[in-house]
């Protein structure tokens, strides 16, 4: 038995109890988790804004040691500390083919298998795969991937989504260059590691926008020149500190309709807006014809940083060997199990950056 937090049905309140956890089968690893950061992604899965089988243990941002290998595993072994992948790439698909691997077809198709069962018996699904939210998971081998050298494992559970996705978004997806303005709206999470990489981008202005004039300290702590409160005046406020021309680049991080169309409304004619919030099929954004044509804006989604982990992970180790990069500034709270529903609680405030629970 290991203690988990489960989501019993869509909208109910998580459960924190044992849950009867398998020995790996062929292709499997077992893996007894350092830490786990709570995304607004598990939110969204919690409250059916994304979908996934029920009942089920939610978390997909973890890193751990593996406990044990089940029979054909050659990658990693008993003792190696991993980081959790929840989208890893099945490389026969279109996307895979293409060489856009966060794109997958196929990468969440392990959250509908049963790897666990409660106590009383109630199959139990991983949700987006790993299901981090536990003191120990099972996962397929193509879920870890080795914890690079000098990275300490709690610090390493904010590779698996936060830094991979704001990272990508900055230098894969919208491939900020030096010198260039960008305006980041939300810091959370992963608002906070979207301004640490435009920063290391060489970004001459960065603006950090969010709803919390609390969060002001940790956003300049991240890299942010400017701190904008957002309001109805938020697209004007950018402009005004960019020339009134606009910031090159708008990264929005929240996922709703009205912060989506201020990014756009923020950046220069030309300019590049990607959104990497997931928001839901409520959140409609329009746009006339005429202001398309005008304003020659890209608008841009933005899936898991449009990274490969394989290839980014040792990158991102780089940075944070050489400095440029500070995983524990993006943590606001460490917490056990039992405090995720608060952590949920504050990101639907638009308090803090990152929860992370400790095991």
């Amino acid at each position: 038995m290991v203690r988990a937090a489960v989501l019993p049905a869509v909208g109910a309140p998580l459960e924190i109890t044992g849950i009867d956890l398998p020995e790996p089968g062929p292709g499997q690893v077992r893996v007894r988790l350092a830490a786990a950061g709570v995304c607004h992604s598990d939110l969204s899965l919690s409250d059916g804004t994304m979908r996934v089988p029920v009942p089920a243990v939610l978390g997909h941002e973890g890193a751990g040691t593996v406990v044990s290998v089940g029979e054909g595993v050659t990658g990693v072994a008993p003792g190696d500390g991993v980081v959790l992948n929840w989208a890893p790439s099945c490389g026969r698909c279109h996307a895979c083919g293409l060489g856009e691997v966060w794109l997958c077809a196929n990468a969440l198709a392990g959250s509908a298998d049963v790897y666990a069962r409660t106590a009383a018996g109630v199959d139990l699904h991983p949700g987006l795969n790993v299901a981090a939210f536990a003191e120990e998971t099972v996962v397929s081998a193509s879920c870890v991937l080795p914890v690079p050298d000098g990275i300490p494992l709690t610090d390493a559970a904010l590779l698996g989504c936060a830094v991979l996705t704001g990272y990508g978004a900055v230098h894969n997806a919208a491939r900020v260059l030096p010198g260039e303005t960008v305006a980041v709206l939300g810091v959370g999470g992963v608002g906070l590691a979207t301004l640490q990489a435009a920063r290391i981008a060489g970004a001459s202005t960065i603006v950090a926008v969010d709803v919390s004039p609390e969060k002001e300290e940790l956003a300049r702590a991240a890299g942010a020149t400017h701190y904008v409160v957002a309001s109805e005046n938020t697209a004007r406020e950018i402009r005004a500190l960019t020339g009134r021309q606009g910031v090159d680049v708008a990264v929005e991080c929240v996922g709703r309709a009205v912060t989506i169309r201020t990014g756009w409304e923020s950046t220069r004619r030309g300019g590049r807006t990607t959104v990497v919030g997931i928001g839901g099929k409520d959140q409609q954004v329009t746009f006339n014809a005429l202001e398309l044509f005008h304003w020659g804006r890209t608008l841009a989604g933005c899936v898991y940083g449009n990274s490969d982990p394989a290839k980014d992970l040792p990158v991102l180790a780089e940075h944070v060997r050489a400095g440029r990069l500070d995983l524990s500034a993006l943590v606001t709270e460490r917490i056990a199990l039992e405090g995720i529903p608060a952590a949920f609680e504050n990101m639907l405030a638009g308090k803090g950056g990152r929860a992370l629970v400790v095991f």
